[in-house]
């Protein structure tokens, strides 16, 4: 019984990491319909940034110092998204989805380099975190008090984008600039600024990935690659640029992957993609996608 409660905790941990990602790659395709090959990319430079800035400025620092570094990735990741929607991406939005793929897909190859050529090769982190808070009883178990606040900063994130874009002034302007461009920027609104930040707030929950997930797991080279191919798989089960689908994609992965490392590890990637197969079936814009 303490195997299984430790195995659902685990679950709901990593779908609070795919919820993170998969949410921002939701988002940037609900506003702006690009489908951002990048992703993974912002996410693991999230990790990066997060785990050298804890390694370089908290040796020996108390826990709330750890903390106050923690969202340093997501900040970080923002950043680039902002300067990258402009000079990037602007200049592309009325040319075939051919060209958002490349042009993502090269982003995707240039910060891959990028972070090689600044990070090095050796992976780093963030363990200093998860140390300082230590364990708790779990039955039988110890499991870390760090993933109970990862799960926590998941929820938080979700109540937060739910409020955001159904219970504010610029969630209506987003919603508005996502239904119709056109209309949205024939009524004043500024649909340039709105794309920006749209840009960014997806590229933040990429890099809070990252950044949440860098104390528990190394970052490492190539590692946005998988985060982007199961965000993929997550928002392909829920529906592209729905944010209930992110969530419920990320929990049926994440459920999914754990089940399968434990009882059939050799194809715990293909029954993924079957499950998205036979949703693509069934309901070709996802289980909360429309059409």
């Amino acid at each position: 019984m303490d195997i299984l409660i430790i195995q659902i905790l685990n679950s709901i941990f990593y779908a609070c990491i795919l919820f993170l990602i998969a949410t921002g790659l939701s988002l940037i395709y609900g506003v702006m319909r690009i489908v951002n090959l990048a992703h993974g990319s912002l996410y693991a430079l999230g990790a990066y940034v997060t785990a050298w800035t804890i390694g370089t400025f908290a040796v020996g620092a108390p826990i709330w110092v750890l903390f106050l570094l923690l969202p340093a990735g997501a900040v970080a990741v923002a950043a680039v998204g902002a300067l990258i929607e402009p000079t990037l991406l602007r200049p592309i939005y009325n040319r075939p989805e051919e060209y958002q793929l490349l042009i993502t897909f090269a982003l995707l190859l240039i910060l891959e380099d990028a972070m090689h050529f600044l990070f090095g090769g050796v992976p780093l982190t963030a363990g200093a975190v998860i140390d300082s808070m230590g364990t708790m009883r779990v039955m039988d178990l110890r499991y870390p008090v760090y993933n109970l606040l990862v799960i926590a900063i998941g929820i938080a994130a979700a109540v937060f984008l739910w409020a955001f874009i159904y219970r504010t002034k610029f969630g209506v302007i987003l919603r508005a600039t996502s239904q119709n461009m056109r209309m949205a920027s024939a009524l004043g609104l500024n649909v340039k600024r709105v794309y920006v930040q749209a840009f960014a707030l997806g590229c933040f929950m990429a890099g809070l990935g990252g950044a949440v997930v860098v104390p528990a797991q190394a970052a490492v080279l190539g590692m946005g690659i998988e985060a982007l191919i199961l965000a993929f798989v997550v928002v392909v089960i829920g529906g592209l640029g729905s944010l209930e689908g992110a969530l419920i994609g990320a929990l049926i992965v994440s459920f999914v992957r754990t089940a399968g490392i434990q009882f059939f590890p050799e194809i715990e990637l293909a029954v993924l993609y079957l499950i998205a197969a036979v949703v693509l079936l069934v309901r070709p814009t996802g289980l909360f996608g429309r059409a």
